[in-house]
This record gives structure tokens, sequence and C-alpha cells, in this order.
């Protein structure tokens, strides 16, 4: 049996598995000895409107099978609706943003995202989504999850956390542009540079995780490989920087998480005082929106992304949530529009 029957077969089952992106491909995760659920009980949280989707999933498999990146799924019919409604209208974000804007001119914060949700009932096959999208817009920190009662698809192109032995590195990603006929990466890049709001968002959050790296790193280890690159996604461009650094003796995996998590390119600068804000501000949870998803081997190296460009799907509802960056230079309508831009990779699998 070839390995894509096998998918099509596990998938078939009904049992429970995961697929993350390797260096390779894919890599598939099933056979689970151990679910270990967080929920709201477990956890103390702002009180948001929520659907009681777990705080935390953890899974131990016993087996894994690795998949090449043409991943081939003939689908079964799915109920599928492209109706979907927003959380925040335009004139709601507006409010929004000019409440931050204020925050921002007072230094209560630097820069906050502004989180809008995309919601739609449906029942899908997220197989089939996933294997779209993974090759239309395939990123190196693709995801799914299938279980008995939910699913999660995700495009997610930001590494948040990747520890090999002593060695630990993070990709914030922090400007975003969409693509034209007339864009390419090189015309890209040269946008970033000269646009004044994109390079101080960018500044800011590539500081916040050096000082976050700084806490868990030996003096002087924490150096930028990869500064202010551009990467192509299927309708935008990114503005990336990598930073990596070398681990203290004494530090845990836990002191790591506590350090990084949640990543700063997706809740604002300063990390704390801007999670208060946000936290008073939206009404709705996140849900899965900027958590984060991986892996901790026994050796302890780890790999944890951060949940963006991604697809919930849980009592039969899916919702993408999307967010962009308010600093004082800001436009309300262009940061409006450009949550709908790194929202459209996934809405048109709904078409």
């Amino acid at each position: 049996m070839n390995k894509q029957h096998q998918l099509a077969e596990i998938h078939h089952s009904g049992k429970a598995y995961i697929i993350y992106k390797s260096r390779r491909g894919f890599n598939l995760f099933t056979d689970f000895s151990k679910k270990i659920i967080l929920n709201n009980n477990n956890i103390k949280i702002p009180k948001q409107k929520n659907v009681n989707f777990p705080k935390g999933i953890f899974y131990k498999p016993e087996k894994i099978i690795n998949l090449n990146n043409n991943l081939k799924y003939k689908s079964d019919k799915s109920f599928k609706n492209n109706d979907f409604k927003i959380n925040i209208n335009k004139n709601s974000y507006t409010k929004i943003f000019n409440r931050f804007k204020k925050k921002i001119k007072c230094g209560e914060t630097y820069q906050i995202k502004i989180c809008t949700k995309y919601k739609t009932k449906s029942k899908i096959n997220p197989l089939d989504f996933f294997s779209r999208l993974s090759n239309t817009n395939l990123a190196p920190e693709a995801f799914m999850i299938k279980d008995k009662n939910y699913s999660i698809i995700s495009c997610s192109p930001e590494n948040l956390i990747t520890r090999e032995g002593s060695y630990i590195s993070t990709k914030p990603i922090a400007g975003t542009v969409k693509k034209t006929k007339t864009l390419n990466k090189i015309k890209a890049l040269d946008y970033f540079k000269k646009n004044i709001k994109e390079t101080k968002e960018h500044n800011m959050i590539v500081d916040m995780e050096r000082n976050d790296l700084s806490k868990i790193c030996e003096v002087g280890s924490v150096k930028l490989s990869k500064q202010k690159i551009v990467e192509e996604y299927k309708d935008l461009f990114h503005y990336v920087s990598l930073i990596k650094g070398i681990l203290k003796k004494d530090v845990k995996n836990i002191d790591i998480i506590k350090a990084m998590m949640p990543g700063g390119s997706v809740i604002g600068c300063p990390k704390i005082s801007t999670l208060n804000l946000l936290n008073k501000q939206e009404k709705e949870n996140r849900n899965i929106y900027t958590g984060s998803f991986g892996y901790i081997k026994f050796n302890g190296d780890m790999r944890f992304n951060i949940i963006i460009r991604s697809i919930l799907n849980f009592k039969n509802f899916s919702e993408i949530s999307v967010a962009s960056g308010v600093v004082v230079d800001s436009n309300s309508s262009h940061e409006f529009n450009e949550n709908f831009i790194k929202a459209k990779a996934l809405i048109d699998l709904f078409k």
C-alpha cells in the first residue's frame, strides 16, 4: 500500500491524526496513546464570549508516516457555505482603531493587533481542504488536525520556537503587502524598505523577540541571522527576519515557553501591557488564533509555530481569524483591508 492510500485509509477510519510540515514534505502522526485536554477550568482567562473550545490539547503519537509535499486526496462531499460573516465591520473596526491610536499616543502601547473573525456554518472535509491549500499556498509551518469533534487547517508561515540542542531560533513576521501582477519579490522588498510604517512595525517586533530570547540565551549570542527579507505566498508578500541564539545551560523547555509565548508579532509591543489592553477590548475569545502548535521530542528539541492563517471547524462552524498591526502611522482602512488579504486564501477554499 502506498503512502497516499495509507493517508486516505487513516482519514476514512475515523481515527484522530495530525499532519505537520517537515523539511522534506509532511509528517503524519496517529495512533495516539495519550491525549490531555486543558479546558477553561484549568486556565484563568478573561471573561469573553467563547464556544468552549479547549485551551490546549496534547497528543502522544505512536505512529509516524513520512509524506511528500504533493498531497493527493479525492474528496468526498462536504457541506460548505461561502456566506462568511465578519464579527467586526469597518465602522466598528475604525472606532477600535481610533481608541487604540489614542493609547499609542499616550504611551500605553507602541503597537497593537486588532483581531477580526470570519465565520460561516459549514461541515468540511479537512483533508480535502488541507490538500488543496498545500498545493496552492504551501507554508513552512502548515499543519492539520482531524479529531472526533473538531478539525484545524493551517497554512501558517510563522515559526515561534525552534530548539535543536542548545541552539534556538525564532522567525518574526511583521509587514504585509498584497500581490499584484506588477509586484514581484524585489519590488516588494523595495516597498517595505521605503514604507515608514512597515519598517517601524517590523523593527519593534524584532527588538521585542530579541529581548525575549536574551532572557534565556547566553550573553552576546542573540544575533540576527536573516534581516528583513521577503517571503512570497499565494496572495501576499511578508517582511521577515530570523533571530538565533545559544541557550543558557540551566534553561528548561518550560522557561523557553514562558519567555517566548505568546508570539509578539500577533499581540503587539510591549507584550504584557498590550495583552492587558486587548483583554479589555476583545469581547470574543480568539480560540486557536495566535496560540501555538508544535512538538517536544524526548531529547528536549522542540518546534512551535504561531497559529495564524488557520481554519477552526468546531460544532459545524468554521472561523478564520486575522489581525493587523496598529502603530502611530497606521491607516484604519488599509489595516482593515489587510485583514481580508490575509484571510483570502482560506476563504477561497469554500468556493
